[in-house]
């Protein structure tokens, strides 16, 4: 059977790994010489050049998921977005850059494109027409982010591959929190996916990693910058990578299901102002994000009623961990403003709408009841602190 007739399931468990000749071990080994024989070998085998067995046999599994004919895993989610991005723009070039997206990100652009004579334009907002008119004549690139991070506002991904396409502009998207399993840009016409690896591939909260898929083409050009800036992956953790991932479409749709019974209790509540979930019929995006994923995903933020301390809330807390990251098979919470968006100023945060008491839940594979008690009893003990 080709990779394309596989079930996902299959393709998450048996593409990718490495047949254990020797011995017939159930699971891919683990190779981990940093020197490998260079005469009369088809490869020439380096760590730094992304091409051990095990990083060689886990990109496989990542352009199988993502659809594409090749992909490179690095050493953080960051890694993989700034040499893709400093693959394809030069001194003089302009990127158009999604205004919703990772902090990170955001910072990244900043404070390092001046300093390669990279010019850039973040957009008013995320429709196509915004894209549109950010464009100039020099621009090479345009990045975007759907669902984005933290407000989970959904852009048009066939209708900026559109755009981009008529202009001649290679486009890349960060697919981290839809994950392959909820989204396939490839098919909606972008060119190049990058992940954080970090989050649901690894899913466990013990990797940190990156990814990026797309032509062998592309690949090879990423390749050749990132040959250069060293920011491949050590082996061990490519073989913990390539295991996390075999259960990736079962954590993930265990999460989707909880996210989407949470996101409409959250709606409900009378302590709660707001909840941004695409899959929420009031989304401004539902009918957008129904089109274009497979599921709406396990992310979502939401803001407690003004009287409410956001901080205060998260402290009473039992069973979700207030905690930095994301995707993890267990719920955690936190605070934008405070870690993902630290980085932007006060002003810059409140031009892209995330306040001080937004939180963003990042839903587990618990069992739902006890999440759901879990969020009432802090409410309530938030209310009985506050106003005692």
């Amino acid at each position: 059977m080709s990779k394309k007739t596989l079930g996902l399931n299959t393709i998450c468990t048996h593409v990718g790994e490495i047949k254990d000749e020797q011995f017939k071990g159930a699971v891919s080994p683990i190779y981990l010489s940093t020197s490998y024989e260079f005469d009369d070998v088809e490869i020439k085998r380096y760590p730094r050049y992304f091409n051990t067995p095990n990083q060689e046999f886990l990109a496989k599994k990542i352009a199988a998921l993502e659809h594409t004919e090749a992909a490179l895993i690095f050493g953080s989610g960051m890694a993989a977005i700034s040499h893709m991005f400093l693959a394809f723009l030069q001194k003089g070039d302009h990127i158009v850059v999604q205004n919703t997206l990772y902090g990170g990100t955001s910072n990244f652009i900043r404070e390092e494109f001046h300093k390669y004579g990279i010019e850039y334009t973040f957009t008013n907002g995320y429709a196509v027409s915004d894209f549109e008119a950010a464009i100039q004549s020099n621009t090479k690139l345009i990045h975007i982010e759907t669902p984005s991070n933290p407000l989970l506002t959904i852009t048009d991904v066939k209708g900026v591959a559109k755009l981009a396409k008529s202009k001649g502009i290679v486009t890349t998207i960060d697919n981290t929190f839809a994950s392959p399993i909820n989204q396939n840009p490839i098919d909606l016409g972008i060119d190049i996916v990058m992940h954080s690896a970090t989050k649901y591939l690894g899913g466990h909260s013990d990797i940190l990693a990156g990814a990026v898929a797309s032509s062998q083409e592309h690949i090879d050009r990423i390749w050749n910058v990132s040959k250069n800036l060293g920011g491949s992956l050590s082996d061990m953790t490519v073989w913990m990578l390539e295991r996390s991932m075999k259960t990736l479409a079962l954590r993930v749709k265990a999460q989707n299901k909880n996210a989407r019974k949470l996101a409409k209790f959250l709606e409900g509540h009378k302590d709660v102002s707001k909840v941004y979930y695409p899959g929420l019929k009031n989304h401004p995006e539902h009918e957008l994000a129904k089109a274009q994923m497979h599921d709406f995903g396990a992310m979502l933020s939401f803001e407690l009623v003004e009287e409410m301390d956001a901080m205060s809330f998260m402290k009473q807390l039992n069973l979700i961990k207030p905690s930095m990251s994301l995707a993890g098979v267990e719920s955690t919470m936190l605070l934008p403003s405070q870690t993902s968006h630290a980085l932007l100023s006060q002003e810059q945060r409140d031009a892209v709408g995330i306040s001080n008491q937004l939180i963003r839940f990042s839903v587990g594979i618990e069992t739902y009841r006890d999440l759901k008690f879990d969020i009432n009893q802090a409410i309530i003990n938030t209310k009985t602190t506050t106003f005692a």
